[in-house]
């Protein structure tokens, strides 16, 4: 029998508290961004004359900031270095990061929960350390996680397991004491592959992977009031946290 959402979030919540770190992807896990990302894909490749194909977001879904520069560049011909394509993404997202984008529904009390119950905190993103500094300092969060890691500090960008290894062996905990949240297919392949607990994330982005994002995950959850006690004061109206 399919599992109802309501025990999802109930297995989801027994399952965390054996863990002894937690481990977010960013963009479209912890604020919501993703639409921001294909809306600067059109803009960045108008510049060139160039159309942005319906299939690009899959196509780079889980690549490093870097390994999404080389395939802008191979893959349209661009003139420009990889290190003019990445400022110009940098440039083109940093304002929206600041006044546009939100957290997800329910980050600030979970995140509240994670550091009460002494659980360690990480993020292992795709995304630029520049954009990923301004996001987190933008929306206060930074403080809750002891370490932050990109893609370009390891040799592999998601589905790779690299960087959930990386942000466990520095946060001192071993891969089955994690639990990895994620909001796409490729970042959900990266914590399994890790040996990870994984608990895939809604996102109206991604809602075309849902069936895949249930195959693939451990759990599921619509927003992270579903990790929290009914009685912590649910507010769906609450989006940003």
């Amino acid at each position: 029998m399919e599992k109802t959402q309501e025990n999802r979030s109930l297995s989801a919540r027994q399952a965390l508290l054996h863990k002894k770190a937690v481990i977010f992807d960013l963009d479209g896990t912890l604020v919501d961004s993703m639409w921001m990302w294909k809306a600067i894909d059109i803009e960045y490749l108008g510049r060139y004359g160039c159309q942005c194909p319906p299939l690009l977001q899959k196509e780079i879904e889980g690549m490093s900031f870097s390994e999404t520069a080389m395939y802008f560049k191979e893959t349209f011909k661009l003139p420009d270095t990889l290190e003019e394509i990445k400022q110009a993404w940098v440039e083109m997202s940093i304002e929206k990061y600041r006044s546009e984008v939100p957290l997800k529904a329910g980050v600030r009390p979970f995140l509240e929960f994670l550091k009460q119950e002494g659980i360690a905190m990480g993020i292992a993103t795709s995304n630029g350390r520049e954009m990923v500094n301004v996001v987190l300092e933008s929306l206060n969060i930074a403080s809750f996680f002891q370490v932050i890691a990109t893609a370009c500090e390891v040799a592999a960008g998601k589905p790779a397991p690299d960087i959930y290894l990386n942000v466990a062996e520095r946060l001192g905990v071993s891969p089955e004491q994690c639990m990895v949240f994620e909001d796409v297919p490729a970042g959900i392949l990266a914590g399994k592959s890790a040996g990870m607990t994984v608990c895939a994330v809604k996102d109206e982005f991604s809602a075309g992977m849902q069936e895949e994002k249930l195959r693939l995950a451990d759990y599921y959850i619509e927003d992270y009031f579903d990790l929290l006690k009914k009685n912590e004061g649910r507010e769906r109206g609450e989006r940003h946290g």
